[in-house]
């Protein structure tokens, strides 16, 4: 454990930021994984609904620096092919 009280500090700093990303970050793939399911049952209204939202978490991600750009666009890429698909 850190002595130095900046070091102590900072290593609940860490300890906030890494929850509240894995937060986000967890958040992010339930959305996705909603989307999936919505595309599998062949909703189409609801998918498109979920799309949009999902779509927002990981342009929110990409933003925070929780994923990296083109993994961000990658994602959205996919998801919009599947439920065109429909």
């Amino acid at each position: 454990m850190a002595n130095i009280k900046s070091a102590i500090k900072r290593v609940g700093v860490n300890e906030k930021k890494r929850v509240a990303n894995t937060a986000q970050k967890s958040e992010m793939r339930s959305e996705i994984k909603r989307v999936e399911t919505l595309v599998e049952a062949n909703d189409v209204d609801n998918a498109k609904v979920a799309l949009q939202t999902t779509t927002k978490h990981i342009d929110k991600a990409v933003q925070k620096g929780l994923i990296h750009k083109n993994a961000g666009d990658r994602q959205k890429s996919r998801l919009a092919k599947k439920v065109s698909s429909l």
